[in-house]
């Protein structure tokens, strides 16, 4: 079985309750729940929280076991594995075996079915142990710098001496929309994502990442303009 896992803590520092602010009309958990619902590969969508609000909205939206998740696991500082492996084994005693998990955080609500079914898909086909969504970066680190008193010294040795954006290679960074990983992997070495994970491209917009406020406004003028689109 391939299981969806949607995060969502009541606390954020960011945003205030941000995983049921209103986007467009809906909250921002529905996104990442629907597009789980959508995903032809996605055997079930559960949601790990620790807000008993949040796991009512869950439900309204159609998640399969909304479930409470224990304090420990749902502090600022708790990573990611453990909460994946914890909702993991919970799916196992309710009877389940899952073989692929997928995680899906609620603050990328552009990301679509079809980049989750592509991750899936490519991770299959490749033998890779994890897969995961990237996007172009919008600045090459071949013209970043240190500052060193006063002095500018280029990150990357070289990077002087391309001046064109055309001559740069193409370089990507995670985006955070998708990440599908083995269950051995996540249980067994307690990783996400292996050394080398199959990549899924997404385009700059759909990988709008909502962390803060000023990302939430960003994130409300696309939906608009989406909708004027259509």
């Amino acid at each position: 079985m391939t299981c969806a896992v949607v995060p969502a803590r009541g606390g954020s520092k960011g945003i205030p309750r941000k995983n049921l602010k209103l986007l467009a009309g809906r909250p921002l958990i529905a996104y990442a729940i629907e597009t789980g619902l959508k995903a032809r590969l996605v055997d079930r969508v559960i949601v790990s929280t620790d807000d008993a609000e949040i796991a009512a909205v869950a439900r309204e939206w159609g998640a399969a076991a909304p479930f409470l998740r224990p304090a420990s696991l749902a502090q600022d500082d708790t990573p990611t594995a453990p909460m994946l492996q914890h909702a993991v084994r919970w799916m196992e005693e309710q009877g389940e075996r899952i073989d692929l998990v997928v995680l899906l955080q609620p603050t990328s609500p552009f990301r679509r079915p079809e980049h989750v079914d592509q991750a899936i898909q490519l991770l299959r086909e490749s033998g890779a142990s994890s897969a995961v969504s990237v996007c172009e970066v919008e600045h090459s680190p071949h013209w970043m710098y240190r500052l060193a008193d006063q002095r500018l010294e280029p990150l990357m040795p070289g990077a002087l001496n391309r001046t064109r954006r055309q001559e740069l290679p193409l370089l990507y960074r995670l985006n955070g929309a998708v990440y599908v990983t083995t269950r051995d992997l996540l249980l067994n070495d307690g990783r996400i994502l292996d050394d080398r994970p199959a990549a899924v491209v997404m385009s700059r917009e759909e990988s709008v990442d909502i962390d803060d406020e000023l990302d939430f406004e960003w994130a409300e003028w696309m939906a608009a303009r989406s909708a004027h689109r259509r």
